[in-house]
């Protein structure tokens, strides 16, 4: 895409009737990548997005709490602004279809398409509730889907299939609001002629505006033929009235595509400071790369009824559709209607909103694929990436050069050609997030990353720390690193911008792009390290296991306790501490506790219980210690982390090798945890 087109992006709309959750999340997340990496190159770029507030669902929810339609889409917008805001997402705009703008556009839309004969109207027989006394809309009938004979399926379209259909032909309907079978009123209803637009839909939907995949399965629907589409919905309705329609309301998904336009609207009035009109709005839209992003269950609205939707009023059409797929939790669906899913704002209680923004990029390809969000995966990907990967690089050396060199970077990089190594890495890293290949681009910066630590490792900073004639060589080494890191966190600024941020503000200098970090920092002080990651524990993940239930996460059951044999001898329970199994404190202080850093962990080969750790207590030198925990923790868990160590503990000759301590951790009949010093201690610290 040349530096000098204009970008106009867009997410599909959430439905202003319930809370955003971490399947929203997905779009949400690539949407915003895409965006910060186009601000990123220097285009200019605005994300547009605006809560869906129309139709029946949004009226039947606001009768029910006793307010207005109106007071529940507004508290439900600031629910919905405050989510976003707090997982990074950055929208230019974020609007209501419920708004002057929109009214004045859709009445537009369907004023173009009436004169130009493409709207009929003709009486139908529809679906009623004999006990709410009220048409059904199609997603408040249930049944059988008439293609695949999926159970429980919506009145427009199959969940499992993707087929879409009418009501009519659903088998064994049900009202979802009563549970009555529907009964049949006639209704005079509008139409959007669609086939009236086929040759001009096959064209697009054949375009590179559409991923592959998503063309032909659009062009599928195209060669069996377009059928007209139902506009209009009876009163009682909310949203806006059909013009010289009595009781006749437009569909929801005729005015909520169109709302996309609105909110460029309200967007190009601000920055203008003036009135646009209808003209100079479309004028404006012809300007710019226009970039939806929606899921695969949206795609027949964005794919073939929104284009004609646009030929017709003579608006540009999209320069490109990204769809995406589902998202699944430890392998089973999520869904909103069946209550089985996990919330942004429950997720924003337990963790960090970057650690899910780095996991979804990591799995994120541009294909239509469902990803599956694995709470252990997700865990250990964290922990063995971000922190035990990329932190690390800053951590270990930022302060040693605090520790032996007042912050102060060296004039010099001792390695150019392993800095040059990394900017070259970034054409590559470009073409992924162009492309939407954020898991290849995510690739490519944690292969650099493990480039980076194997630097550290080969270069032995703290050895080189013991020998204060060798502090330029030292300043060099942690220099080099910090360089190596700062180009890796420009390359994942779209998807980490929080974490650019601190690294910007620790590091000083120009802001983080990848421009920018083509010229190293050198020669300068920084400023003291502190804390940018922390490890996931498993007691992080378990609020989110009780909130989500059911199928969605399962909740793991407790072991069943086994009856013990007869002839086991009785326990005996454990003695209250007396007087005599008190120690002396001068017998506690001959125990030299200190605070370490795993450098390393691995398995060991032929034993069971153990893990090999490489320990940092700042001695200029890594001690080894084997640990009998390898029952709780994968080695991925641990690298990064700081522990306790007891550093005086008489060196034990094992088969495996020498252990030079001891790892603290607590346990009991639940399992065992590694005891981790608070926030501020560093390796080498005394524990008193």
């Amino acid at each position: 895409m040349p530096n000098d087109r204009k970008v106009l992006v867009t997410s599909a709309l959430p439905y202003a009737n319930g809370p955003i959750h971490i399947g929203h999340m997905v779009e949400y997340i690539q949407t915003d990548v895409f965006v910060r990496y186009q601000r990123l190159r220097g285009r200019v770029c605005y994300y547009l997005c605006a809560d869906d507030t129309h139709g029946t669902p949004i009226m039947l929810k606001a009768q029910a709490e006793g307010i207005s339609p109106e007071q529940l889409i507004t508290r439900v917008a600031a629910e919905h602004l405050r989510d976003f805001t707090d997982f990074g997402i950055s929208f230019d705009r974020f609007g209501s279809t419920h708004s002057d703008e929109n009214r004045i556009l859709s009445e537009h839309f369907y004023t173009r398409l009436a004169a130009a004969g493409h709207i009929a109207t003709r009486t139908i027989e529809q679906a009623f509730d004999p006990v709410k006394q009220m048409f059904l809309p199609d997603r408040f009938i249930r049944g059988e889907c008439p293609r695949c004979h999926a159970a429980d399926q919506y009145g427009d379209s199959c969940e499992s299939c993707g087929a879409t259909y009418t009501p009519a032909e659903l088998i064994n309907p049900v009202s979802a609001l009563s549970g009555a079978a529907p009964v049949t009123r006639s209704s005079e209803h509008y139409f959007f002629k669609l086939g009236d637009f086929s040759d001009d839909l096959k064209a697009f939907t054949a375009s590179d505006a559409l991923p592959k995949e998503a063309g032909h399965k659009l062009a599928e629907w195209l060669t069996e033929g377009l059928s007209d589409w139902d506009i209009s919905r009876d009163a009682p309705y909310f949203g806006f009235e059909i013009p010289h329609a009595k009781d006749k309301y437009f569909y929801v998904w005729l005015d909520a595509p169109v709302g996309y336009i609105a909110t460029f609207w309200q967007l190009r009035s601000r920055l203008e400071g003036r009135s646009l009109d209808i003209d100079a709005v479309r004028s404006q839209w012809a300007q710019y790369a226009v970039h939806h992003f929606i899921g695969k269950d949206i795609l027949n609205f964005h794919g073939l009824f929104w284009p004609a939707m646009l030929k017709a009023a003579s608006f540009a059409q999209p320069t490109a559709i990204h769809v995406h797929g589902f998202l699944t939790i430890n392998g089973k669906k999520m869904s909103k209607s069946r209550g089985t899913f996990i919330t942004a704002r429950r997720y924003l209680d337990c963790l960090p909103a970057e650690y899910l923004r780095y996991y979804f990029a990591a799995k994120l390809n541009g294909a239509i694929e469902d990803i599956d969000l694995n709470l252990d995966d997700f865990r250990a990907r964290i922990n063995a990436d971000l922190v035990g990967k990329l932190v690390n690089i800053a951590s270990r050396s930022a302060q040693l050069l605090a520790r032996h060199l007042d912050n102060t970077l060296a004039d010099v990089l001792p390695d150019a050609p392993l800095y040059a190594e990394f900017l070259k890495a970034s054409e590559s890293i470009e073409d992924c997030y162009e492309a939407c290949e954020y898991s290849r681009a995510v690739k490519i910066v944690m292969d650099l990353a493990d480039r980076a630590n194997r630097y550290v490792d080969e270069t032995r900073p703290w050895e080189i720390a013991r020998t204060p004639q060798r502090r330029a060589e030292l300043q060099g080494v942690c220099t080099q690193a910090l360089n190596l890191f700062r180009v890796l966190i420009a390359y994942l600024k779209p998807i980490l911008p929080e974490t650019a941020a601190k690294v910007e503000a620790l590091l000083g200098g120009p802001e983080l792009n990848f421009e920018s970090v083509k010229t190293p920092r050198l020669a300068c002080a920084i400023q003291p390290y502190t804390h940018l990651m922390r490890r996931i524990e498993a007691a992080d993940l378990a609020p989110l296991i009780d909130e989500a239930g059911g199928e969605g996460v399962p909740r793991k059951a407790a072991p069943e306790r086994p009856a013990p044999a007869k002839a086991e001898p009785a326990k005996t329970e454990p003695k209250e501490a007396t007087a005599s199994d008190t120690i002396a404190a001068e017998d506690f202080a001959r125990i030299d506790l200190r605070v370490a850093r795993v450098v390393a962990a691995d398995y060991v080969e032929g034993a069971d219980k153990l893990l090999r750790l490489s320990l940092d207590l700042n001695e200029g030198r890594t001690r080894t210690v084997f640990a009998g925990i390898r029952h709780a923790y994968a080695p991925a868990d641990l690298v990064g982390r700081l522990v306790v160590c007891v550093a005086n503990l008489k060196p034990r000759k094992m088969r495996f090798g020498v252990s030079e301590g001891m790892v603290l951790a607590a346990s009991d009949a639940q399992g065992l945890v590694v005891l981790e010093p608070g926030e501020g201690a560093r390796p080498g610290m005394t524990i008193r």
